[in-house]
């Protein structure tokens, strides 16, 4: 009998040990949707046990024994109890929206994983309903729509970004700003950002964190940009082909392959894009192939990829004159008709990223990445020809757990990258290379580590604290002048760089939340500017330095019709570096002291109808401001003082405003206006662009036909006014040339045709 007594006490003891030690695992997702939600706060209540879904919308939790309900709680949806009991592991947890709160798309940037309500910063997203929205062969139109953004195009496929007035100084595509595609760094072997190698029609969302952004992402005083290309849906398997054609010559073609389960999917697309070009010497041509996939090998490993390779030319038409530019906007530059400028550009960005959910705490993301490209650019003064690649990795760990029921997360991590860059810069003999110049090796080491600790506190209030030490080291080389000279050998470091940020942020209400954040950052100068056409090394040149206050109030009203989102930003500058045009007409670089850069940004939009059973489901107007008061603190040039002057490429009002319009039977329109201001195009202020009114719209349908083919087709046009401007223009241009004159009214039609195989 003794022993039959311990028998079952011991049966009794093993029960209660393994319900002690039951672990919970599952994934929380949207309920009308099925999307997995990210960042849902799964706990016990009156316990520290608890934690956050990952990327998957996944989660593991380990509960003690006398759990009877576990709390699935996310801003925006209703708080779901559930009885552990009732859940199996990997259960489908679905939580139904909550219309009392601000319906939000989750944020990933700053490595928080928090609602836009949530996050203690400026921060702009382009969803695929607002990137569709226009003509999909420019992400140019998307961008501006953004307060505080401005992206130019100086030519066909020739591409300027700025985040605040921070890169638009700059002649070589963007800077001041970080670029990281799917998690990994977009970045070129010589500093600068290849916008142009991108297809605007493999993107498939952004995230345009604004201001330095350094306690997460290093360098980078504008801020960092996040895209996303397009992917599979889960279950789906599908083909797609697409066809454009427009003014000037547009020819657009798209081929898209998908298959995608619950453990794994895959893309590949296809697309050529041709353009006469709206002026003379413009045009363009560009292939390009994405190929990206998703591995779930299991519930706590995510494996993504991707490979993408671009083949771009386009000609450069060079700017005019102010009386040029009246005459025909649509001439070229003479002399770059003469030398053949152009651009010839094969590029290839290879990512692959881990992500590894070690239990309810721990979580590693961790990614590699190298860059390959080839350059060919005859110009007006010289031939360059470029091999450039680069290499490296970023990686991230996160600690979460709560402490007395509100969450505290911490991350560290680390960013590393090595480049190479073979440039070689001949005469220029009419589009071909003639007599070597100089021959230059460029080698730079740059990275940085990171912190950042994230708190909720009593009172819904959200504390963020981070940091980043950053390092860049330049090694110069000039091989062609080894045997004439024993310094031939340049070596540029820069002192180690300290980038704090503070970001506190208050839930005021489900619908209001108000924040604030200072913080620091710096941009160092890129190889093209150490090294400029002239031949010399720029080895004087600083790094700019910059310290940014922002305030913030964004919510929601009238049952989530008006959703409003407003900015006030005070930024100075140190060390800005400007360029300025040398008596032969080449682009050199000088620090000019100091800038003050204040600014009000502001979006508001208000949704009439927002239901899919109505005739007409879906009618919204919206409208975003920019004020830009950006002013010279410190700038003497030679004997002239510009201290007090306007800040050189950024208008001081953009306004614009739109019309959305979707019907149940698949009709849809988009209409857009923009306003820009006058643009001062030199540092003295002398010489301004003129202010524009541009309108444009888009307009088509969209249909199923059965259960396997759906097709939409389309039409739209640009400055629908026919207004004459200036787009991308020539800052402090040599000789007085500083337009570069955008396309006139313009029209296109497209069609999308897809087969579902399986859904």
């Amino acid at each position: 009998m003794r022993i039959y007594l311990i028998t079952f006490l011991f049966i009794v003891f093993i029960t209660f040990t393994t319900k002690a030690q039951q672990t919970l695992s599952g994934k929380v997702t949207a309920a009308k949707t099925q999307q997995p939600l990210i960042g849902a706060t799964i706990s016990v209540p009156g316990t520290s046990t608890g934690t956050t879904t990952d990327s998957r919308g996944a989660f593991t939790l380990t509960l003690p024994s006398t759990t009877d309900t576990i709390v699935v709680s996310i801003l925006g949806y209703q708080t779901k109890y559930i009885n552990p009991d009732t859940l199996v592991n990997n259960s489908l947890i679905s939580l139904d929206t909550d219309f009392r709160a601000l319906q939000e798309v989750v944020i990933t940037g700053y490595a928080t994983n928090r609602p836009l309500q949530q996050t203690a910063a400026s921060v702009g997203l382009l969803t695929p309903r607002e990137l569709e929205r226009y003509n999909t062969t420019s992400l140019v139109p998307a961008l501006n729509t953004l307060p505080g953004v401005r992206m130019e195009e100086r030519a066909t496929a020739s591409y300027r970004l700025s985040i605040r007035g921070s890169s638009l100084r700059a002649p070589f595509g963007v800077r001041n700003v970080k670029m990281y595609l799917n998690d990994v760094p977009l970045v070129e072997a010589n500093g600068t950002l290849p916008l142009n190698l991108l297809d605007a029609g493999t993107i498939g969302k952004i995230e345009v964190l604004k201001g330095p952004a350094g306690s997460v992402y290093g360098a980078g005083t504008g801020g960092t940009v996040r895209l996303e290309t397009i992917r599979p849906r889960a279950g789906e398997s599908a083909l797609e082909i697409g066809s454009m054609v427009g003014s000037y010559g547009l020819k657009r073609y798209t081929a898209t392959a998908t298959t995608a389960s619950e453990t794994s999917g895959f893309l590949v697309r296809y697309a050529k894009q041709e353009l006469d070009g709206y002026r003379q010497q413009s045009a363009m041509d560009r292939d390009a192939v994405l190929l990206t996939g998703q591995f779930y090998p299991s519930d706590k490993q995510t494996f993504t990829f991707h490979t993408y390779f671009s083949d771009l030319y386009y000609q450069l038409p060079g700017a005019l004159t102010r009386e040029q530019y009246e005459s025909n906007p649509r001439a070229a530059r003479q002399v770059n008709i003469d030398q053949k400028a152009s651009l010839k550009l094969q590029g290839i960005n290879i990512g692959l990223a881990h992500q590894y959910q070690f239990n309810e705490h721990w979580r590693n993301n961790t990614s590699l990445f190298g860059v390959f490209s080839f350059l060919n650019n005859p110009f007006t003064t010289d031939y360059e020809r470029n091999a450039n690649q680069a290499f490296g990795g970023r990686t991230q760990t996160t600690y979460s757990t709560l402490v007395a029921e509100r969450l505290l997360r911490f991350t560290v991590g680390g960013e590393f990258q090595h480049s190479f860059v073979n440039s070689r810069h001949y005469q220029n003999r009419v589009g071909e290379p003639g007599k070597l110049n100089f021959d230059d090796e460029v080698a730079a080491d740059q990275g940085f580590v990171f912190a950042q600790a994230e708190a909720d506190l009593p009172g819904n209030f959200i504390l963020t604290l981070g940091s980043s030490l950053n390092f860049l080291q330049y090694d110069l080389t000039r091989v062609s002048s080894a045997d004439t000279t024993s310094n031939y050998r340049n070596r540029r470091s820069f002192n180690p760089q300290f980038s704090p940020r503070l970001g506190l942020l208050k839930v005021i209400s489900p619908q209001l939340s108000a924040h604030g954040s200072i913080s620091a950052g710096f941009s160092p100068p890129t190889d093209a500017e150490i090294r400029p056409s002239d031949g010399s090394f720029n080895t004087q040149l600083q790094a700019e330095r910059g310290l940014n206050y922002e305030v913030g109030l964004r919510g929601n009203a009238l049952k989530q019709k008006l959703v409003f989102d407003l900015v006030g930003f005070w930024f100075k500058l140190n060390e800005t570096i400007v360029s300025r045009t040398n008596a032969a007409g080449i682009v050199v670089f000088d620090n000019a002291g100091a800038t003050r850069q204040q600014g009000i940004e502001a979006a508001l939009s208000y949704a009439f109808i927002q239901d899919s059973r109505k005739p007409i489901s879906f009618l919204k107007v919206w409208s975003t401001y920019a004020y830009s008061h950006f002013r010279f603190r410190e700038y003497r040039q030679n004997d002239s003082d510009y201290s007090g002057n306007k800040l050189t490429g950024t208008p001081p009002h953009v306004w614009l405003a739109g019309l959305d319009l979707e019907s149940k039977p698949g009709f849809y329109l988009n209409a857009t206006t923009n306003y820009t201001n006058k643009i001062p195009l030199n540092d003295a202020n002398s010489v301004y662009a003129d202010s524009y009114f541009l309108l444009g719209a888009r307009g088509g349908i969209r249909r199923s036909l059965g259960l396997k083919w759906q097709t939409e087709i389309y039409g739209g046009i640009d400055n629908a006014l026919d207004k004459t401007y200036s787009l991308g223009n020539d800052l402090n241009g040599f000789g007085s040339r500083y337009f570069q004159a955008a396309p006139g009214r313009n029209y296109y039609v497209g069609l999308q045709i897809k087969y579902l195989i399986r859904k």
